[in-house]
């Protein structure tokens, strides 16, 4: 179903936040369902004049990444997408980013009492696979897990545990994964030392995508 972006005027106190502004309160605003006990949602968006390529990467990840509304951005800026994250009751928020004409980075919000709150890192994506060039057929997907390669890796440990965290989604070790799960993200060092993550149904653990390497990954956050 496709969701057209409706404009209306922000609150004056509303504003989007960069990284590095958040306040010792913590990421969570009164937007966060987990006061409330309800569904927590995830409002998946992209930048500014997305490129095919892009929309369709977005569109693979809502497929498999559970709790996802994706919407098309429009001429919104973040105050906007802010608002749009309310009327659908996110407390989080994930902008894909263009770089020459495809997916570029991934930034991660928090809903905030004033607005986005980033949360690092920023991922910087050198490549991307989408699913429809994989020859495989995917199927409906119940339940997801990340798994991670058997070769320890901090970098990758660390950008696991906060998909995890982020996106509410269990870690398990790829014989509980086998057993109980329908798919995995699936985190991993490629033969060139970058992070890789990709999705595959489980118990066939066939590869199905969509697929993407980071080139670098920033932590700090802006002064």
């Amino acid at each position: 179903m496709r969701l057209y972006v409706h404009r209306r005027r922000l609150r004056p106190s509303y504003k989007a936040r960069r990284c590095g502004e958040a306040n010792g309160k913590g990421l969570a605003g009164p937007a966060s369902s987990r006061a409330r006990g309800t569904r927590r949602v995830i409002l998946l968006t992209t930048s500014r004049r997305p490129t095919t390529r892009i929309r369709t990467f977005c569109r693979d990840l809502a497929r498999f990444i559970p709790n996802v509304v994706r919407i098309n951005r429009g001429k919104l800026n973040l105050d906007g997408i802010a608002e749009r994250a309310l009327e659908f009751k996110a407390d989080r928020v994930v902008v894909v980013d263009r770089w020459n004409g495809g997916p570029g980075k991934i930034e991660l919000f928090q809903v905030g009492a004033e607005g986005l709150i980033c949360v690092p890192p920023r991922m910087y994506i050198a490549g991307v696979r989408l699913q429809r060039e994989f020859d495989v057929k995917t199927k409906s997907i119940q339940s997801l897990t990340i798994t991670t390669s058997p070769e320890k890796n901090p970098q990758v440990a660390k950008v696991s545990e906060l998909l995890s965290s982020f996106l509410s989604i269990p870690m398990s070790s790829m014989d509980e994964a086998i057993s109980v799960y329908s798919a995995a993200m699936y985190i991993s060092l490629n033969a060139s030392r970058h992070i890789q993550v990709t999705f595959m149904l489980l118990p066939e653990t066939v590869e199905v995508g969509p697929r993407f390497t980071l080139s670098h990954v920033v932590w700090e956050t802006e002064k």
